[in-house]
């Protein structure tokens, strides 16, 4: 049941404002870390700050009780936007939880001050109660700020999460056992490592956000209630009634040395050179197996809401700084009336992050993993007035204690017949280096 019930009137004022430079610069050092908002790609997106509105649920009903909230409160909203893109006038950042059983609660949060960037063009929303002042009357002076010190990630130590590496292949064998007497064709387990503060301070999430953004451009880079990432995979994008959503899965280690592109390369390498990671992964059928369970998934459960959905044949290679993941994009065109929330939660929990079938890869997951993940690999994301957003899966991300002073990090792979457990622990290993990097845990 919903937690917060408050239906705040609220006026919302976008302007065009002059933004070069790094949006995150922008976030003042004093804001709380949780009261921070972003999704960014290749310098663009949205940043956000404060907290003037939100709302949190829990269990089955967790996306239908957040998405009645929203529908009310921008209908009593008052809107003046001069810019009209995606993403200016009233927005909303979202975080749910992977499990409707979850201990934790998915949120939506509509910021005090948002700063968005697109196509170059950019803007200001204030977003303030019904008799409040404006923050500022001038946007400019909101980008008048610059952190200098934004880079400086705090030192942090590591310590085991729910279960240490040591226990992590017996964990996967598990799941391969479950797998050879039939349970379930996949499952997607996940294990999270815990860092602390040195010295007992808050997590700062500006520089963590920082780092992210500038090591996986080509990610989402996202921050919602404390929640902090990059994921490489867009589970629904909607806008203009045309869908999008993007599947992961199948990874390989990237080998020291070549370097990272900034950008989507579709491709399998060069076939004169089999030792190419990428030809052993558009060739492993273990891993191509994997990847046709979470296109599956995702097809079945937009195919209700769309029209003229186009499902590739064969994935493509993404390739990020740390891996290759077999990719495919699932392109469509709206014919229902539901907002991109409502697809977002219509294809949560997709094979990628839960397994097939799915309510019993679901029951799997339960009871070996041994941990409540939260809001990780759940959707994440934010969405305007219209409806339209973007919800990623928050992967590749850790979330940040109540205290402040730490926070758990995640990773997690797909485990089929063929899986190896000692391989799927490196998986995760390469996986979690991410949130390493981003932390300052490694320079790597």
């Amino acid at each position: 049941m919903a937690v917060t019930r408050t239906l705040p009137r609220l006026r919302a004022r976008t302007l065009a404002v002059d933004a070069p430079g790094d949006l995150l610069t922008r976030v003042p050092d004093e804001v709380d870390p949780r009261e921070v908002a972003a999704w960014l790609r290749e310098g663009d997106g949205l940043v956000g700050w404060g907290r003037v509105a939100g709302v949190s649920a829990t269990g089955p009903d967790r996306f239908r009780e957040a998405e009645t909230w929203w529908t009310q409160v921008r209908a009593a909203a008052e809107v003046e936007d001069e810019v009209r893109l995606p993403g200016t006038g009233l927005v909303t950042f979202g975080s749910f939880t992977f499990a409707a059983d979850s201990r934790d609660e998915s949120v939506l949060t509509i910021p005090r001050v948002v700063i968005g960037r697109r196509d170059g063009l950019a803007w200001v929303t204030q977003v303030v109660a019904e008799d409040e002042p404006w923050p500022v009357e001038h946007p400019a002076e909101l980008l008048g700020r610059v952190n200098e010190d934004i880079e400086v990630a705090d030192p942090l130590v590591e310590s085991d999460g729910s279960v240490g590496a040591e226990d992590w292949p017996g964990v996967v064998a598990a799941a391969v056992r479950r797998i050879d007497l039939g349970e379930v064709d996949k499952v997607v387990l996940a294990r999270d490592v815990t860092v602390r503060h040195r010295e007992g301070r808050v997590v700062r999430v500006a520089p963590v956000l920082e780092r992210l953004e500038k090591r996986y451009a080509a990610t989402w880079t996202f921050a919602v209630s404390g929640l902090v990432g990059a994921t490489p995979e867009m589970l629904v994008r909607l806008q203009g009634g045309k869908v999008r959503s993007r599947v992961l899965a199948g990874t390989i280690r990237r080998p020291n040395g070549i370097p990272a592109p900034d950008t989507d390369v579709p491709g399998t390498g060069d076939p004169a050179h089999p030792v190419d990671p990428r030809l052993r992964l558009v060739s492993s059928t273990k891993d191509l197996d994997e990847h046709d369970y979470a296109v599956r998934s995702v097809a079945e459960a937009l195919a209700p809401h769309c029209s003229d959905l186009v499902v590739p044949e064969a994935p493509y290679v993404l390739e990020l700084p740390d891996v290759y993941h077999l990719a495919s994009d699932l392109i469509g065109t709206m014919h229902s009336e539901a907002t991109s929330l409502r697809l977002a939660a219509a294809l949560h929990p997709s094979a990628a992050v839960c397994g097939t079938p799915t309510e019993a890869a679901a029951r799997v997951i339960g009871e070996l993993e041994g941990m409540d993940r939260g809001r990780y690999a759940g959707p994440v994301g934010w969405m305007d007035g219209s409806g339209d957003g973007d919800w990623g899966i928050a992967l590749r991300c850790g979330e940040l204690a109540d205290d402040r002073h730490s926070m758990r990090i995640f990773a997690g792979g797909g485990i089929v017949a063929a899986s190896d457990p000692a391989a799927e622990l490196a998986e995760t290993e390469v996986k979690l280096t991410a949130m390493r990097h981003a932390l300052g845990l490694t320079d790597a």
